[in-house]
């Protein structure tokens, strides 16, 4: 295995970023550190773009910083690792997903949840351990510790597995953790976008019987014989939603907008699980009455452990699972974005860094 001596000097990397709230995003030099002994560095072959991206890109949450490049579905080839680093070797296919660093001592970290450390670092926009800004995956080279990348498949094709490191384990998580797995029961998805296009392919691979429930009747068709869906509702037909009354295991919200969760709970038979994936800007109006009733559980999730991703994407390497995505060049970023802003995507761009960012730095 070619093994990288530990450099003393950064690698010049190049990007997109974008200055300020505006979101726009531009050519952008910096620097990735020296590849150290546990590090791995790749180039960058595709990224897929996130809600979350749009997000932080307009600092919704108030805890953008700028320059900031984001990026958090990266996938590429090995070119340099670090002495001790055991798991990887020049030329293999990974990928890093939604955080690059965690305390590694706390009770999440301990459990293989590092994606709740309290300590987390994410992928792009935050302040690693030396206090330098982390970089995402608009750029051609990322360098990450070992413990933070996952082995892609050879039988998986890169552009479609990128959107997996975070859509695709955002909704298997929770189908794991909250036990609607099970072959034979019952689970809806809400919305048919990035995140539930994937939820759709990951529990029907669990052989479960899938329910798509979204606001958009002309959305069947595509769920029922491109994604595979058992059935679909539409969440405004109020004779289809009292129909389905108490039918379902569970549900996964994926749905990023202000949305009534009191119909939804009615879906549920008793003890049932609704898990919230999705980040609406505004609070949810959570009535306590029917989950006193039914003995029912709203909870949250979001991404996954390291161990967990790449179980994730392992299933979806066996299951032949990959996102529905529409390839851009680079330059087409910002008008991306701008679709991304309108849900006219299906159901993923993913970023052709390999072919396209070389030729615009």
């Amino acid at each position: 295995m070619a093994v990288c001596p530990e450099q003393e000097h950064p690698t010049k990397a190049f990007g997109w970023a974008a200055r300020d709230s505006s979101g726009v995003l531009s050519p952008f030099k910096f620097s990735r550190r020296a590849t150290g002994k546990n590090d791995v560095t790749f180039e960058v072959l595709y990224c897929g773009i996130c809600h979350t991206d749009l997000s932080m890109l307009k600092n919704e949450w108030g805890v953008s910083m700028y320059p900031l490049l984001p990026g958090h579905e990266i996938v590429g080839l090995v070119t340099e690792v670090g002495s001790n680093v055991e798991k990887f070797k020049v030329g293999d296919s990974v990928g890093v997903g939604y955080l690059v660093g965690s305390c590694q001592s706390c009770d999440s970290c301990s459990n293989n949840a590092e994606n709740y450390c309290p300590e987390m670092i994410l992928t792009g926009g935050a302040k690693y351990y030396d206090g330098s800004t982390t970089y995402g995956g608009y750029s051609d080279i990322m360098v990450a510790d070992e413990h933070f990348v996952v082995r892609i498949p050879d039988n998986l094709p890169l552009d479609g597995a990128a959107p997996l490191l975070c859509a695709g384990v955002t909704t298997y998580s929770p189908l794991r953790y909250f036990g609607l797995d099970k072959p034979g029961m019952h689970v809806g998805v809400v919305g048919v976008g990035g995140l539930g296009h994937v939820a759709v392919k990951f529990a029907k691979a669990m052989g479960v019987k899938v329910t798509v429930i979204s606001t958009s009747p002309n959305k069947k068709k595509e769920a029922i014989e491109n994604l595979g869906a058992d059935s679909f509702l539409v969440s405004r037909d109020n004779g289809q939603m009292q129909a389905a009354t108490g039918t379902m295991d569970g549900i996964i919200d994926t749905v990023s907008a202000a949305h009534p969760l009191l119909p939804l709970l009615g879906l549920l038979k008793t003890n049932g699980k609704l898990v919230l994936v999705g980040v609406p800007a505004k609070p949810l109006e959570l009535p306590v009455f029917p989950l006193i009733s039914g003995r029912k559980i709203v909870a949250g999730s979001t991404v996954g452990g390291l161990k967990e991703t790449q179980e994730m994407i392992d299933f979806a390497a066996k299951h032949n699972i990959t996102a529905d995505i529409e390839v851009i060049p680079i330059d087409y970023l910002n008008t991306a974005i701008e679709r991304l802003v309108k849900a006219d995507v299906r159901y993923r761009f993913v970023i052709d860094i390999g072919n396209t960012l070389k030729s615009s730095s």
